[in-house]
């Protein structure tokens, strides 16, 4: 796995280089330390994950995140900082950030650096229990402005509730074929981006 790896502060980036390095299958490209380090080494290096610090001086690993990811949307990023910041956790579920942990749970930077290259989205528990509160609104959003019908919010809910296409087939009395077209149409009609970002789409307008 190549990751990249940018933090402003020096020590904590070098840090986490050594702890990478430790596991023989992790290559680290590179070492940034600011967002507009980040998006040129991400040009440059095309790594497999891009670790990256949200607070930064000048350039926010947020703001730099979201302009990696719209110019490659199949950009992995993990981000690992000491805040657990409500807007923050927002803001990088919202761009298409792929795992946000804590800096003080360093054991568990590896896994969820080999779940995140594995294809899946990590978060911790205490943000994962956080996001209902977090996306939460009173008004109920109207989904017949974007032409879903009852079914397909029926859909949504199951994947916002966390299950599988087939445990959702399952449920419904579907396939799982025609739980993946639902999925799709859905995620193409309000123009999201993965299942993830359809979960916090759906705690964003409950």
């Amino acid at each position: 796995m190549r990751v990249l790896v940018v933090d402003d502060d020096t020590l904590v980036a070098i840090s986490l280089k050594t702890i990478l390095e430790s596991d023989k299958s992790i290559e680290v490209l590179a070492v940034g330390s600011s967002g507009e380090e980040a998006i040129e080494l991400y040009k440059n290096h095309k790594p497999d994950v891009l670790l990256m610090d949200i607070r930064m001086l000048g350039m926010t690993g947020l703001e730099a995140g979201e302009i990696i990811l719209k110019d490659d949307k199949d950009a992995k990023i993990l981000y690992l900082t000491t805040f657990m910041d409500d807007e923050y956790i927002v803001k990088a579920l919202t761009i298409g950030a792929k795992g946000y942990i804590l800096k003080q749970d360093f054991e568990g930077i590896i896994p969820a650096l080999n779940a995140v290259y594995g294809g899946q989205s990590v978060f911790g528990k205490d943000i994962v229990d956080k996001l209902p509160e977090l996306m939460n609104k009173k008004n109920e959003f109207d989904y017949t402005a974007y032409d879903i019908s009852d079914k397909e919010q029926e859909i949504i809910e199951e994947v916002a509730a966390g299950y599988s296409n087939k445990e959702i087939a399952g449920r419904l009395f579907l396939s799982e074929g025609t739980v993946r077209n639902y999925i799709s149409t859905i995620l193409e009609k309000l123009q999201l981006r993965d299942r993830t970002q359809l979960a916090i789409f759906y705690y964003k307008n409950k």
